[in-house]
């Protein structure tokens, strides 16, 4: 009976193992002796080795009264127990493995009187997670510790706690600067972290520079204080500001496969499909860090840009494809064109609408480029910073030809001295992040940015650029302002004068037209009046001679009133034709068409007769007054 309770404790040992690696999405064990889920304690891989395996069994045979009481059921609720510190206090929260993040915190707003909204929850072992997080899908064990931070919440004064969790929430807010020492490659890493952060999430990092999974990871220069690896940094008991501490690779699968022969066993046991893929790792000698150094490979089989393109466009519209299925949608926008138009799109355009522009230098070959890309370049914060206030373009030095164009490009338009700079930049300070400010005469670099940077870094150095370029934004508004004032004055004056030249124009031309005209007229005038002079002098020349008072034939005479009260006199003989009379008043200047000869009695119009008619016939004789009258 003993030995089959060591055989029992042995696999539940195991079970709890395979508990904390291999999910069971489709139901638990049970055992039939006591009908209860197998529990054991959590195991964590990144932070605690593997237990020591058992002696082997002589034969298969010693697990015969195990197995056959397993079976695989429906899948129950799974109930886990969370223990929250928050300052002074201690929460249990205990909830079912379908519930999800959002409701601990509303459990924990009505314990603690915090709003959702204020409350940080750290401790996860996978990271910081979404409030819609369900917990069975981050396989925690039973038995959890988190705790609450709240950084936009004031410390209470009154609180006898006030003065250690001050400190804490201080160093929660501070950066520590880890220098870790990859011990197989004598390769150093300066690495800046929040206090906020976690040792898992440094222990992921650091995976992302060595690709050794944090499994396989051994460290040396933690505190003995740092004892779970969801424990945050300020409370880890770090040096601050800077902190030593040296990694390595633990011995692989293959080389303790002795050691850990019954324990592959029991996980083939338990699961025969999860089982093979660890067994033919460890039969051919490769880790799990060495199977996702190759998945990484495969991710980075595409360069992120042509060598040798010939459009600049193109080579960009490749970069962001390539960076997406990389980083995520989650990134910056990139300027697709030429750095001359991005020059044109940030700097020559009006002062309010100018941006700084961003240069992203991209290098494949460099360990802190999958870092600085997944971590700083694509967080939220910095995304929606960069797309506000800057215009970014990027560009790809991995390759040799690329990387001489780029520095063709950087001499002719920033100057040698930052082309020199790029120039003697090893491999491992890229990625660059250059910020660039639009100048009158030329182009000025305000900032060179490294990779080992941290996102709180990376932003503080984007909001200093941007306050400088903020201050000679004003500037360049208010003296473009100025300018466009003066231009706007000038060119109402222009305008002004403009007007009065025209009008002095048109005022020039309608006099000149009227004297033409009056020319004309006065011409036409004169030609009239010389036209009648002419007529006048021919009638005068014809009228016959004026008879003498005392002549043998009769004689009319005849006295005119013209319309200024004149009265022209003059002998006709009766016989002479009215005619005649006509003449003699049109060589004086009244030619019969447009003037009227009236007599007086009785009234009638003289020149209505027939002017062939005597004298006499018409009754203008002895003597007649007549006058004359202007035709309407």
């Amino acid at each position: 009976m003993a030995s089959n309770m060591d055989r029992e404790m042995i696999l539940a040992d195991f079970q709890a193992a395979i508990n904390g690696v291999i999910p069971q999405e489709n139901g638990i064990l049970r055992s039939d002796y006591g009908g209860e889920p197998i529990s054991g304690p959590a195991f964590d891989p990144a932070s605690h080795p593997a237990p020591a395996p058992a002696p082997a069994p002589s034969s298969s045979s010693a697990f015969r009264p195990v197995m056959p009481s397993r079976q695989i059921v429906e899948r129950q609720p799974r109930m886990l127990d969370f223990r929250v510190e928050y300052r002074d206090r201690n929460v249990d929260v205990v909830l079912e493995d379908s519930c999800t993040v959002g409701e601990i915190k509303q459990i924990l707003e009505n314990e603690l009187q915090i709003p959702v909204s204020k409350m940080l929850l750290k401790g996860w072992k996978t990271g910081d997670v979404e409030d819609s997080t369900v917990l069975k899908s981050l396989h925690l064990p039973k038995n959890n510790s988190l705790y609450v931070l709240t950084p936009d919440l004031p410390p209470p004064s009154s609180s006898s706690h006030a003065g250690p969790f001050s400190a804490l929430q201080e160093s929660l807010n501070q950066n520590f600067m880890l220098i870790i020492t990859h011990r197989e490659v004598q390769r150093e890493y300066n690495l800046n972290f929040s206090g906020s952060s976690t040792i898992q999430e440094v222990k992921r990092n650091v995976y992302d520079l060595t690709s050794i999974p944090v499994r396989h990871q051994l460290w040396e220069g933690w505190p003995t204080s740092a004892t779970d690896d969801s424990m945050c940094l300020a409370e880890s008991g770090l040096s601050y500001p800077c902190h030593r501490l040296t990694v390595g690779r633990r011995s692989s699968p293959a080389q303790t496969r002795e050691q850990s022969e019954e324990q592959s066993t029991d996980v083939h046991m338990v699961s025969d499909s999860d089982g093979d893929d660890f067994e033919d790792a460890s039969e051919f000698g490769v880790d799990d860090g060495e199977v996702f150094g190759m998945a990484s490979s495969a991710l980075r089989k595409s360069p992120m840009m042509p060598e040798n393109a010939e459009n600049e466009g193109d080579a960009l519209l490749q970069f962001t494809a390539e960076f997406s299925s990389r980083y995520g949608d989650c990134h910056p926008v990139f300027f697709i064109g030429s750095l001359e138009a991005t020059f044109q799109e940030a700097f020559y355009v009006k002062a309010r609408d100018r941006k700084l522009l961003a240069v992203y230098l991209h290098h494949d070959e460099s360990v802190l480029t999958n870092v600085f890309c997944s971590q700083m370049l694509c967080a939220e914060s910095i995304v929606s910073y960069l797309s506000q206030n800057f215009i970014t373009w990027a560009w790809d030095l991995t390759k040799d030809a690329n990387r001489a164009r780029f520095l063709t490009m950087c001499n002719r338009h920033f100057g040698s001295v930052v082309a020199q700079t790029i120039r003697t930049q090893k491999t491992d300070q890229f990625p660059l992040f250059l910020i660039i400010m639009g100048k009158r005469s030329s182009n000025e670099v305000l900032n060179v940015i490294q990779g080992n940077t941290t996102v709180d870094e990376l932003m503080m150095r984007l909001m200093a650029a941007m306050e400088i370029f903020t201050a000679q934004q004003q500037e360049d508004i208010k003296d473009e302002d100025e300018r466009e004032a003066r231009e706007n004055v000038k060119r109402e004056q222009d305008e002004a004068y403009r007007l009065s030249l025209e009008a002095d124009r048109a005022k020039r031309e309608a006099h000149e037209r009227e004297m033409a005209e009056q020319f004309r007229l006065e011409q036409i005038r004169k030609e009239q009046e010389e036209e009648r002079e002419a007529i006048r002098l021919s009638l005068e020349q014809a009228l016959p001679p004026e008879p003498k008072e005392e002549n043998a034939e009769p004689v009319s005479k005849l006295r005119i009133r013209t319309p200024s009260g004149e009265f022209l006199e003059r002998r006709f003989l009766a016989s002479n034709k009215l005619q005649i009379v006509f003449d003699f008043v049109a060589s004086k200047g009244f030619p019969w068409d447009e003037f009227k000869l009236l007599s007086t009695f009785p009234r009638r119009d003289v020149t209505q007769l027939d002017p062939n008619k005597s004298l006499l016939e018409v009754k203008l004789f002895p003597q007649e007054t007549l006058f004359l009258e202007a035709k309407e």
